[in-house]
């Protein structure tokens, strides 16, 4: 089992009781990764620290660090870090001392196959040659807040982590630095059932927190990639396949405890459903990817379990055929749970690949999910279907027992593992995702799927297509390749943007999307983040690098 297989094997909620306690005891940090790496040697465990704090960052390809000057702010307005010479300056054993004193001598790493693990993805679409040099495990807020203390004083950067599924490079480093792994801090805090709330440390899986809280009738209804974590939910604003009923991550947040680039720690507000005191400062920290503060602790809104649910599948001659059946859905007021799109291409993978069990159509595809009474989902299936089959809809399938309903949704559930599993050595993967307003949905769907057919290029489509968000993933093989994949994506933000929508729906901006951002909210709005960002991170620690430059 790889490496990165056996974290996110190892990731739990909590074990049968609440976790009341945060800063509790941890594990033997490498003995889950024994295969890899053995035991620190007694009395070597900080090695690397001192190497790192001494001047290790510039070894570890981390180079042109200068201290942070708020006098030279005017002049030159890029962030600033610790030289080798500066870091050499410091008392050695003091630094020693104080992450020995904060940590335990397993909470920290620097073995080569767990940085790596934390800077690099085989699924994003971006990884650069840059990796953290030092890798921690904080187990409570207070952990986290000095550790940002400690990086503080040294002007060492710091990049969170959690679930690692980010395609934008979301957690790539690169400026070196530490990351922040959150994987012991993945317990549940509390549970209000009677509030409908739940509070939760940044590394629960929104799946294993459903399978925990699913006897009490509640589930929380945010359901993005499978490994996913709510402290990156959060970071990224993440969404959907029930984005259109439900709404995105921002809507289900309650508050959040932040840890600010200094080590202060904030609460955003108590744990009322809803308040008008104050800078909406969950809003603020939702969708900052850890630019702005470190998420250690989020209340979450849950939603009732529906009494009845059904699931429907329907194919279509034409992916133009089945986007438009699926916006007059829509504009019909059918209230569906969900509305995906899947196309030809991605259908004959699942195929190929074998994951589901069974065959499928090699049609663009659309899926649907409704709740609500048994008589209301009968109703609204029967309207749903009328309009299906007034626009070329054939094969229609619909189920309404629980396991039934998960086999026929498992195609769109292996969707995207199904395409990555084709890759074979050396090749690349290219997936992104843009969002357009409703009456431009199958304009651009055709237009992209065109150009990928015309450039020859191997890729699907499937989209959250209720709410105009849309993803492609593209394989690719060799520079030549990577060059029209490129093209084809850069082409399809641009008009994304010029149909007055976003270059992202969901998976944030990262290191990936950068370059789009000012054409998508104009220059002025930006200053203004970069004001917010340098007011509550003045020497550009947190995560920097991702989503806008100084």
């Amino acid at each position: 089992m790889s490496l990165i297989a056996r974290r996110l094997a190892s990731r739990t909620v909590y074990n049968g009781t609440i976790e009341r306690g945060l800063c509790r005891s941890v594990p033997r940090l490498f003995r889950s990764y024994t295969s890899i790496s053995p035991d620190p040697v007694p009395g070597k465990s900080f090695t690397w620290l001192g190497s790192f704090i001494a001047g290790g960052v510039v070894s570890a390809g981390v180079a042109k660090y200068t201290l942070f000057n708020q006098s030279d702010e005017k002049k030159n307005d890029q962030p600033k870090y610790a030289t080798r010479e500066e870091m050499q300056k410091v008392d050695l054993p003091k630094a020693v001392d104080e992450i020995h004193h904060l940590l335990g001598e397993d909470g920290v790493s620097t073995d080569d196959e767990i940085v790596k693990a934390h800077g690099y993805s085989e699924w994003s679409s971006i990884n650069i040659d840059a990796l953290p040099v030092a890798v921690v495990f904080p187990t409570c807020t207070e952990d986290v807040a000095k550790i940002a203390k400690l990086c503080s004083k040294y002007k060492v950067p710091l990049t969170p982590y959690s679930g690692g599924s980010s395609v934008e490079g979301h957690f790539s480093a690169p400026f070196g630095g530490i990351s922040v792994d959150f994987v012991y801090m993945n317990n549940v805090v509390d549970f209000h059932p009677d509030d409908m709330d739940i509070v939760v440390q940044p590394s629960v899986s929104w799946m294993d927190l459903n399978a925990k809280i699913k006897d009490s009738g509640l589930f929380f209804p945010i359901d993005p990639g499978l490994t996913a974590q709510i402290g990156g939910m959060i970071g990224t604003n993440c969404s959907g396949t029930n984005a259109i009923r439900y709404g995105t991550m921002k809507d289900w947040v309650v508050n959040l405890t932040v840890v600010l680039a200094d080590g202060t720690i904030v609460k955003t507000r108590k744990r009322p459903r809803k308040s008008s005191a104050g800078y909406n400062l969950n809003g603020l920290f939702t969708g900052s990817e850890g630019t702005l503060g470190l998420i250690t602790e989020a209340t979450l809104k849950l939603a009732r379990i529906p009494d009845e649910t059904g699931v429907a599948v329907v194919t279509f001659p034409s992916m133009r055929d089945a986007a438009k059946a699926a916006i007059q859905v829509i504009h019909k007021a059918v209230p569906v749970g969900a509305v995906e799109l899947v196309d030809d291409v991605q259908m004959s993978v699942i195929n190929r690949v074998g994951a589901t069990g069974r065959k499928w159509e090699e049609l663009p595809t659309l899926f649907f999910k409704f709740s609500g009474t048994k008589a209301g989902v009968q109703d609204d299936i029967n309207q749903a279907k009328a309009i299906i089959e007034k626009n070329g809809g054939s094969n229609f399938e619909c189920e309404y027992d629980g396991e039934r309903q998960k086999r026929l949704w498992s195609a769109r559930k292996e969707a995207l593992w199904s395409m990555l599993s084709l890759r074979e050595s050396g090749d690349g993967v290219w997936s992104t995702d843009v969002a357009v307003p409703l009456s431009r949905v199958v304009e651009l769907v055709e237009l992209s799927k065109k150009d990928l057919n015309e450039l020859g290029l191997f890729g699907s489509m499937l989209g959250h297509i209720g709410d105009g968000n849309f993803h492609e993933t593209i394989l690719f093989d060799g520079e030549r390749e990577h060059e029209m994949v490129k093209k084809c994506v850069h082409d399809m933000v641009h008009r994304a943007l010029e149909m007055e929508g976003t270059c992202t729906g969901e998976h944030g901006i990262g290191l990936g999307k950068k370059e789009f951002l000012a054409e998508e909210v104009g220059t002025e709005s930006i200053q203004v983040m970069r004001s917010i960002k340098k007011s509550l991170d003045p020497h550009w620690l947190l995560n920097p690098g991702k989503i806008f430059d100084p």
